[in-house]
């Protein structure tokens, strides 16, 4: 990975200081003055054959999302299914994930601190995204197969993992108490959010970290003026991690928990409004709990030992009454079909144990980053009145190896094992898969490189099919080929200016299908996908800069015949962003997201172009010193529209404000 800017740039200024000195004068400390070279708004990963993306906290910051998912969209690849409040939204990568129908179809993997979140198959109820983005400094989506395997099975579309905020990044590791206090306003909705940080380092060795989120939002308005349906929300969210090392360093054990809450009253059923309100209204009560505890031992002078030993729990539960009187089928014979959905809790819980060392040595002229592991996971679904419960136990081996081979080439072999028992009160099923791939990076020369991957995994049976025995023992199988080269270099045009890029085309098939149904209602048993993703930055000295992201997909449902366009394929989309830095204090952005018309889909969607506006401002100077005042303006021309795959309008113009001070 690129070193950063600033740092680069005082090591440079400080070697060639220390080059021009007498030998004698080099013991003298020069306090030189912080040179800042400009940058974009995220990093292109060039450096790896993953079609990976890093979302860090000033990003997630300067975006000032209202959900997990808006924090995403910006990434090639990914979509979002009514983004926009946390019921009934969810994401979409290479048109696999949230849909219409389910808020997640188990081909997307969603990890907070290594907790495996979400539910299975809930109809019409979008669950994978309940959290707030307050609680998390960086979130890392892996699109497609690629680097997933260390993580779990039957990654398809990709992986999006999210890690919380520790104590250090506002005590800069030094002991002391810092506190950090954020407060976000927005129009549309009449949306407010507060979210207060507490940061203790009583020693070096020692942290804690509180945080307490609250946000809140009434209805918004569309382009037109007119109510978004279920878009109001009231979500309180809260954070505790803790780290202590010791030992001679080189030990070291931390705990986080992170809880949301969320009670609803006479809302729809439906959280995706596509089904003009037949099921009625519930009261329902959402509750999504994390916790992990995670030992670590790397001690010093030993490279083959970096052990890490995870424990972790995600609980995930729903409560739901329905309003007597709400739906227009009530005294209809359909009805009685209908209560016991509209009237089923959930809940799910899912314990993982993982043992992973990374053991990094020389063969010959090949460095190896050795990453190997065994995985105990126990996932329990409570028996609900629409959809059966029971119990999924697995065990999974994974070895991962990043072997670079001399200078310029990467090669990455991986593999995981994993057996499955899944049963309820009466069936009990058994099944296992190997899975794998391999990637290689190499390094041309002058800032080209050239990348490529193959991979193969299986999505094994889930609890919610318990009801179909045929499903019961037939996983779910798709491979992924992947060829792209890429760019990154500094003074490509002017002196300090730095061009990087990075563009991947992919082919994806999927068979022995389970989990959709076509237009006739038989079942999807192959799917086969094709797309080309682009990310570019370019940034100079001045600091001006601008990303740009690209994504063309098509698909296709190849059997049963005649087929036709697969339902998860997005729109085309190119986003644009042009802004300026100056030094620390101040950036101004202008994003524009254009939407391409869709046509290869039974709903076809017209093209829509967005645009947005953000600026922040960190006063360096004065009693306003450690502030940060940030202003966004989205959908600046109030365009009515509705994002393909979307089942809700957009959310017309909405301006944001935030005031956050640490102190």
């Amino acid at each position: 990975m690129r070193v950063n800017r600033t740092v680069r740039a005082a090591l440079m200024l400080g070697a060639a200081t220390i080059w021009a000195l007498p030998a004698t004068a080099q013991d003298t400390v020069t306090e030189l003055d912080e040179v800042v070279l400009g940058k974009s708004k995220r990093e292109v990963r060039t450096d790896t054959a993953r079609s990976e993306t890093n979302v860090d906290q000033d990003e997630i910051e300067d975006r000032q999302a209202s959900t997990i998912a808006e924090l995403t969209d910006s990434v090639p690849g990914v979509t979002l299914i009514n983004g926009q409040s946390p019921q009934g939204s969810g994401i979409n990568i290479r048109g696999f994930g949230a849909n219409s129908t389910y808020g997640s179809d188990q081909k997307v993997l969603i990890q907070v601190d290594d907790a495996d979140v979400g539910a299975e198959e809930l109809y019409r109820i979008g669950t994978q995204l309940f959290t707030d983005p307050a609680l998390y400094k960086q979130v890392t989506v892996i699109r497609g197969m690629a680097g997933t395997f260390e993580y779990g099975s039957g990654v398809i579309g990709g992986l999006v993992r999210l890690e919380t905020k520790d104590a250090s990044d506002f005590t800069g590791g030094v002991p002391g108490f810092k506190l950090r206090q954020t407060l976000q306003f927005s129009t549309n909705g009449d949306g407010t959010t507060s979210s207060t940080i507490m940061a203790w380092q009583p020693t070096h060795d020692f942290e804690v970290l509180g945080n307490f989120t609250y946000a809140t939002q009434d209805e918004q308005v569309d382009g037109s003026g007119a109510v978004i349906g279920n878009s109001s929300f009231e979500l309180p969210s809260w954070q505790l991690k803790a780290k202590k090392t010791f030992g001679d360093g080189d030990h070291s054990l931390s705990f986080s928990i992170t809880e949301t809450a969320s009670d609803d009253k006479d809302v729809p059923y439906d959280s995706f409004m596509t089904t003009g309100g037949s099921f009625g209204n519930v009261d329902r009560k959402t509750h999504q709990r994390t916790a992990t505890l995670a030992y670590n031992y790397n001690p010093v002078g030993n490279d083959m030992v970096d052990l890490d030993v995870i424990l972790s729990y995600a609980d995930q539960k729903i409560e739901q009454s329905y309003i007597p009187g709400s739906s227009p089928l009530e005294g209809t014979p359909t009805f009685p079909r209908l209560l016991p959905l509209v009237n089923a809790d959930h809940r799910y819980e899912t314990t993982k144990l993982t043992f992973k060392n990374t053991a990094r040595f020389e063969t010959g002229t090949v460095f190896h980053n050795l990453r190997a592991g065994v995985e105990f996971k126990h996932k329990k679904r409570r028996d609900a009145s629409s959809a059966p419960g029971g119990t999924d136990e697995r065990i999974a081996l994974f070895v991962v190896d990043d072997m670079s081979i001399g200078e310029r080439l990467t090669l990455t072999p991986a593999l995981r094992y994993e057996t499955q028992n899944i049963s309820n009160d009466t069936a009990s099923y058994t099944n296992d898969a190997l899975m794998g791939g391999v990637s290689a990076h190499y390094r041309i020369g002058n800032g080209f490189a050239v990348f490529g991957s193959l991979a193969y995994t299986e999505n094994l049976p889930i609890i919610d099919d318990m009801t179909t025995p045929a499903y019961m023992t037939q996983s779910e199988k798709a491979s992924t080929v992947e060829l792209g080269f890429s760019y990154d270099r500094l003074d490509v045009f002017t002196p300090g200016d730095d061009l990087s890029f990075k563009a991947t085309a992919y082919k994806t098939k999927v068979w022995d299908v389970t989990s959709y149904t076509s237009a006739t209602m038989m079942p999807v048993t192959d799917i086969e996908l094709e797309g080309l993703e682009l990310e570019a930055a370019y940034s100079v000295s001045s600091g001006l800069y601008m990303d740009l992201n690209a994504n063309i997909q098509r698909g296709r449902e190849t059997a049963p015949a005649p087929g036709g366009y697969w339902r998860g394929i997005p729109a085309n989309q190119l986003r644009l962003t042009v802004g300026k830095r100056w030094q620390e204090e101040l950036d101004l952005s202008w994003e524009v997201v254009a939407n391409a018309r869709m046509k290869r889909a039974t709903t076809p969607t017209p093209s829509n172009v967005v645009h947005n506006l953000r600026g922040t401002y960190r006063p360096q100077s004065g009693v306003l010193k450690g502030t940060e005042l940030r202003v966004g303006v989205e959908n600046l021309l109030d365009l009515d529209y509705t994002p393909h795959l979307a089942t809700r309008k957009a959310p017309g113009r909405t301006i944001k404000f935030t005031l956050a001070k640490t102190f």
